[in-house]
């Protein structure tokens, strides 16, 4: 058990684009935190594309391996490499959903959430085929999986009948320099979503929450980059006369996120379903409160440390939002207290615990 392991990352998902959100902040967030530990490992990180400036360094024990022609990558291309290409890794973490279609070593893969199955309206047919069969595939004929929270695990086992103790729960930590509790008071009360605008994240009935509410000095936020179909958020904005109560912010800058939150008066994410959702414990690791959804995993994520609504009902919505409010002070030591569970480092010292397992002992 003292043999010096080889370990492939696939990491393209943390190499997509510099403007991280959800499953890129995620890949980014572990693969940082890996690099960082102390180990007698060889790392050696598959890309489709040349690594990004942020990506951590080349090192005696990290190195990349770009490999070209990107179209259907995990499909042909990274197979081909793995079974070809001397000396292979002793096993192939994937920081996503897609695995190496066929391997000639163990494959790990990283579930988000089975969100596209419960809304698969939400997608392109086409963008629905690939999530939906080529998550299958990956799950089935992994050796392990991970998964970012229980109500995931759960929704993989119900889903795919994988026996539970192939799943392990890797929940994503945040950056704690820059995510921490500080005095930075707003000339205008707001209330405060992060995230991209499409329809799973429930932003129309949120807006018709938000008018909902007697204070009319306070404004709402909508902070992120568009996703799709979000025209119908827009409108609805116009259909309520709210455009100069109501600010669409596009992307956010992750050193700018920090203040926006410790400014708000409620972080308010009332998604129908979520995987996990980083930018709520950014909130509360800022000191502000949240308020979240009985959906997916959200409930897990704050605990008792948040409001939980209906996200169908929009007066349980604002009744949620007035609540929130109301007891920020106490909600605020709660999310502090809840945000400290959540760690990139102890997540990455648990993913290490089982790539070696699975090496040793084959999942």
């Amino acid at each position: 058990m003292n043999k010096q392991l080889t370990i492939g990352i696939n990491a393209n998902e943390a190499n997509l684009v510099t403007n991280r959100v959800g499953s890129n902040q995620f890949a980014f967030g572990l693969l940082k935190a890996l690099a960082q530990i102390k180990t007698k490992h060889q790392f050696v990180i598959y890309l489709s594309t040349s690594p990004l400036e942020d990506l951590p360094k080349t090192s005696a024990n990290w190195t990349y391996r770009v490999i070209p022609l990107p179209k259907f990558w995990t499909q042909w291309r990274l197979p081909l490499d793995l079974y070809f290409h001397q000396p292979r890794p002793d096993l192939i973490f994937s920081l996503g959903h897609y695995g190496p279609r066929f391997s000639p070593v163990p494959s790990l893969v990283t579930i988000m959430d089975l969100g596209f199955l419960k809304f698969p309206n939400q997608f392109t047919k086409k963008d629905f085929y690939q999530l939906k069969s080529w998550t299958e595939y990956s799950v089935k004929q992994a050796t392990a999986v991970f998964a970012i929270s229980e109500t995931t695990k759960q929704d993989i086992i119900n889903t795919y009948k994988i026996r539970p103790g192939k799943i392990t729960v890797i929940y994503p930590g945040y950056d704690k320099e820059i995510f921490f509790p500080k005095q930075e008071p707003s000339a205008q009360p707001y209330l405060l979503f992060l995230g991209s605008l499409r329809p799973s994240k429930n932003l129309e009935r949120l807006i018709e929450a938000f008018n909902l509410l007697e204070d009319k000095k306070i404004q709402l936020v909508l902070a992120g980059k568009k996703g799709w179909l979000y025209e119908s958020i827009f409108q609805k904005v116009k259909e309520l006369k709210l455009e100069n109560r109501v600010t669409f912010t596009d992307f956010v800058p992750e050193k700018e996120i920090p203040t926006l939150m410790r400014q708000a008066e409620v972080f308010v994410f009332p998604s129908l379903y979520e995987g996990f959702g980083i930018p709520v414990v950014e909130a509360m690791a800022c000191g502000t409160p949240v308020l979240v959804s009985n959906a997916g995993s959200l409930p897990e994520v704050i605990g008792n440390a948040g409001v939980i609504v209906n996200p169908y009902k929009v007066e349980e919505i604002a009744k949620g939002i007035k609540l929130a409010i109301k007891n920020q002070d106490n909600l605020k030591v709660k999310g502090l207290v809840q945000a400290k569970k959540y760690d990139w480092e102890k997540s990455a010292q648990k993913v290490m615990e089982i790539l070696e397992f699975t090496h040793y002992f084959g999942g």
